[in-house]
């Protein structure tokens, strides 16, 4: 259950829902066959740097001498950010940037659509209270959930036009809104246990 829990979060976070559009329009220049492959490639690059910060994480925020307590409250909040512009969009419609004419590699379609900060902020988070295993089963499960649904989007955005991915998003947004508050309340909760009981 633990493994289910954080692979949903993951790939909550992942958001490939809310990608369908961006993706969409950075390779609408590129013939079909062409945008799955690039899908696939720039997905496998998102998978190698959220296992990386799954490892690394940890070494990292203890150089920079940062609490597990610190990256729950922030992470809380980054996620709680998010989740507010996934329920309510802006107006601007990601077709209407810019065309994109040369084709995407590694940004922005792997960092920081998929890999993004959200994303390596819960991977570190996770990782402090997780076995690393588990980790990456989880990992792997919520990006091959996500490379399904980016590998389809052409597909998912016929069969549930704009309006339907949307309500896509937003649901998401409202279910990871629910895991950043909980996230932000055990930082909370683990701080003032910390400052009550100092060893």
């Amino acid at each position: 259950m633990e493994m289910l829990y954080v692979a949903f979060a993951l790939f909550l976070l992942m958001d490939a829902f809310g990608n369908i559009p961006l993706y969409i329009s950075f390779l609408k220049g590129v013939e079909p066959k062409r945008q799955r492959v690039i899908i696939f490639r720039e997905m496998v690059i998102a998978l190698v740097i959220i296992i990386l910060f799954s490892y690394l994480g940890d070494a990292l925020m203890h150089f920079l001498h940062i609490s597990l307590d610190t990256i729950q409250i922030s992470g809380g909040l980054v996620l709680f950010l998010l989740c507010l512009k996934m329920i309510f969009p802006s107006a601007e419609d990601p077709n209407e940037k810019l065309p994109h004419t040369s084709e995407p590699f590694i940004v922005p379609l792997a960092v920081p659509l998929v890999a993004g900060p959200s994303v390596l902020a819960a991977v570190m988070i996770y990782a402090k209270q997780y076995e690393p295993l588990l980790m990456i089963e989880a990992i792997v499960i919520a990006w091959v959930a996500s490379l399904i649904i980016l590998i389809s989007c052409e597909f998912l955005k016929r069969f549930l036009g704009w309006r339907g991915i949307t309500a896509m998003e937003r649901l998401m947004g409202l279910l990871l809104l629910l895991i950043a508050v909980q996230m932000f309340m055990s930082g909370i909760s683990s701080f003032v246990q910390k400052q009550s009981h100092p060893l």
